[in-house]
């Protein structure tokens, strides 16, 4: 576990050679450049992004609506695409996409030619089907839309209300010249053709407001057989070519590499001209630095003698005053928790890594809470599965990975709690049990689970005074990392070794008196250097505020707790679904044995259904309070946080995942 040494690198070059350069340094995934400071006889090195964010914003909305359509399709016919998966790609398939740039363009023009195409079309279409609607009650109607009218009589065709059906006949009676004929009806509307002298118009148009008549909205000398004719046959038209246009977005999924390279490749490009805003240039040079891990100077100089003749560098150890960015370097297992401590503020560079630690107890934390060997069965197999599916350092990757590994320590606690979902399995059990399980502490008695939930809080508090400890030596303090950290672990294990002596159970009375004489000791040490480098009065009240903190302590102890209400909580649930389907709850019949399908089937869907979301709900609860217990409790003792993770140029790939090697 440690923080990986840094490097400044300083950079001078001919302009013509910056990009060359910078595709180097991208290719060892080595460099982050940092903001060059103002130097006599240099200006900002400005570059036009614009352009690169339009074509980038381009290619991206282009490849989205093309994986979307293509993912549409295999999910409606319950098939597989290798090209919606991760795309691995090598440095020079990646380099190559400048010289396939203009294909991959006119690829981008064509897509989204296709769907402004494809838009236009289903506007039209639904214009269409609108008016098909309307037109449908007019299909029956083998007359024109639009009848001449003579010299002294009018002729109208429309629609009233089906309800006005009746309103309509009475209304008409009283208005003389006048003839109707209801021609056809659907649920909504009546249709009917109507005649009238055209003296009597005035009387037939206070008629139809009141029946609130509508004329035929359609222009154009045909029937109304025709027009709905039309209507269909452009309705059918216009899905054909819009089936047509789908049929050719999905001819080019063969391209979607090409597209999601090209993307990235793009994103690279535009990243390179944002970066350039950290340096500085003269009339024919430009300048940069940048942090570079100390162990991959030696790639970084190989690339950089490669990338250009007329360049000179030199790397040097970073200031007091700077702080540059952290790189961890872990093994594979702790490396999934460092997304847990980031979550809360990254490490910085000059600090102690406290992942291998924090790791260690949050599995255990985890496993604790779960406590069941099924369930951490299930968190393993499913967890380890996402994590060897997934090629790419993603979160869901390194949660899986977090969840896999709690897993093992579930399986643990559960072997020790005898639980196997829920139910006891073996013939003995280690542990007390969860819910009926008590401790005399003092004489008073306590839940078993909660005095062990105590006693782990104790260790992991004490745990972190010795990473204050270790903190404190790092920086070369001995007097700080004695009188701070080491006075302060010993302090808890006093009170751990009081504790199990108070506790009637493990008969080790001996203890409560060792760990009490540590305890103070270490107590009365820490008051008398609290204040070492105080004046008279600090002096006292430091040594007054040491004393004081004794009670932060013990909330912090009882912030413990918690473990034992989420193991608890868990476990009953588990015990009652069990119980019903398999041991019986209570004195009852368990479903599977009572010789009723009915309920047998009832029983295996409690079963699958019940624990899943016991397993499920439990998971949320331990991820979010185990992770509040490591950053209160345990990162309260000596964690300082506000770094700024490592994040080399050309690392922040979106579609594909760059493999790096010496043959491409």
């Amino acid at each position: 576990m440690a923080v990986v040494e840094m490097s400044k690198l300083n950079l001078i070059a001919l302009e013509y050679d910056r990009d060359s350069i910078l595709n180097a340094l991208q290719r060892t995934q080595a460099t982050e450049i940092k903001l060059y400071g103002e130097t006599e006889n240099t200006q900002p090195l400005e570059t036009d992004t614009e352009a690169l964010r339009d074509r980038l914003a381009r290619a991206e909305a282009a490849l989205e609506v093309l994986l979307r359509r293509v993912e549409n399709y295999y999910k409606e016919n319950k098939i597989k695409s290798d090209n919606l998966g991760e795309t691995e790609v090598s440095y020079g398939e990646f380099m190559g996409a400048r010289e396939a740039a203009d294909e991959t363009e006119k690829l981008i023009d064509n897509i989204n030619a296709v769907i402004d195409n494809e838009m236009q079309l289903k506007a039209e279409l639904a214009k269409t089907e609108r008016l098909l609607a309307t037109a449908r009650i007019y299909s029956c109607y083998g007359g024109s839309l639009h009848p001449e009218n003579t010299a002294h009589v009018s002729v109208k065709i429309g629609t009233v209300p089906v309800q006005q059906r009746e309103s309509f006949a009475k209304a008409a009676d009283g208005v003389s010249l006048l003839s109707y004929k209801f021609i056809a009806a659907d649920a909504e509307s009546a249709l009917i053709t109507i005649a009238a002298h055209k003296a009597a118009e005035a009387e037939v148009y206070d008629l139809l407001s009141g029946v609130n008549f509508s004329a035929c909205p359609f222009d154009g000398d045909c029937t109304g057989e025709q027009l709905f004719a039309t209507l269909t046959q452009k309705k059918t038209e216009l899905s054909i070519s819009i089936q047509q246009l789908n049929k050719e977005l999905l001819s080019l999924e063969a391209r979607i590499r090409e597209l999601k390279i090209y993307c990235d490749f793009v994103g690279f490009e535009l990243e390179k001209a944002e970066q350039c805003e950290k340096m500085r240039k003269t009339q024919k040079t430009f300048l940069l630095e940048a942090y570079v891990p100390t162990e991959m100077r030696e790639g970084v100089e190989g690339a950089l003698n490669e990338a250009a003749s007329a360049v000179w560098y030199e790397f040097s150890q970073p200031s007091e005053d700077e702080q540059p960015p952290t790189l961890l370097k872990n093994n594979k297992v702790v490396k999934n928790f460092e997304a847990v401590t980031d979550m809360y503020s990254p490490v910085n560079y000059r600090e102690f890594d406290p992942n291998t630690v924090m790791a260690f107890f949050y599995s255990l934390f985890l496993g604790f809470i779960m406590g069941d060997v099924i369930y951490g069965l299930l968190m393993s197999v499913i967890g380890g599965f996402v994590y060897f599916r997934s090629k790419r350092e993603t979160g869901m990757k390194k949660l899986a990975g977090v969840f896999a590994v709690g897993g093992i320590f579930a399986i643990l606690w559960g072997f020790l709690f005898n639980s196997f979902l829920g139910m006891a399995a073996l013939p003995h059990t280690v542990m007390p049990d969860a819910m009926s399980g008590r401790y005399s502490l003092m004489g008073i008695q306590i839940p078993s689970v909660l005095v062990i939930s105590m006693i782990i809080g104790i260790v992991q508090l004490g745990a972190g005074y010795a990473c204050r400890a270790v903190q404190c030596w790092r920086r070369g303090d001995t007097w700080g990392g004695i009188f701070d950290g080491v006075s302060w672990t010993m302090f808890m294990v006093g009170v751990l070794l009081a504790v199990i002596g108070l506790v009637e159970d493990f008969n080790a009375s001996p203890l409560a008196l060792a760990g009490g004489i540590i305890a103070g000791g270490s107590l009365l040490l820490a008051m008398l250097t609290a204040g070492r480098k105080e004046k008279i009065v600090g002096k006292f009240t430091k040594g007054f505020g040491a004393a004081y903190g004794v009670i932060n302590i013990v909330s912090d102890i009882l912030s413990y707790a918690r473990l034992y209400g989420l193991m608890l909580s868990g476990a009953v649930i588990a015990q009652i679904i069990s119980g019903f389907v398999v041991t019986g709850y209570n004195g009852s019949t368990p479903f599977l044995f009572s010789g009723n399908a009915g309920l047998i089937i009832l029983g295996v869907v409690l079963m699958v259904v019940g624990h899943i979301f016991n397993l499920a709900i439990g998971l949320l609860g331990a991820y979010i309070h185990d992770a509040r217990l490591q950053y209160v409790e345990f990162y309260g003792r000596f964690y300082e946080g506000e770094g700024t993770l490592f994040k080399p140029l050309g690392s922040d790939m979106k579609h594909t995942y760059l493999v790096l090697n010496e043959n491409n």
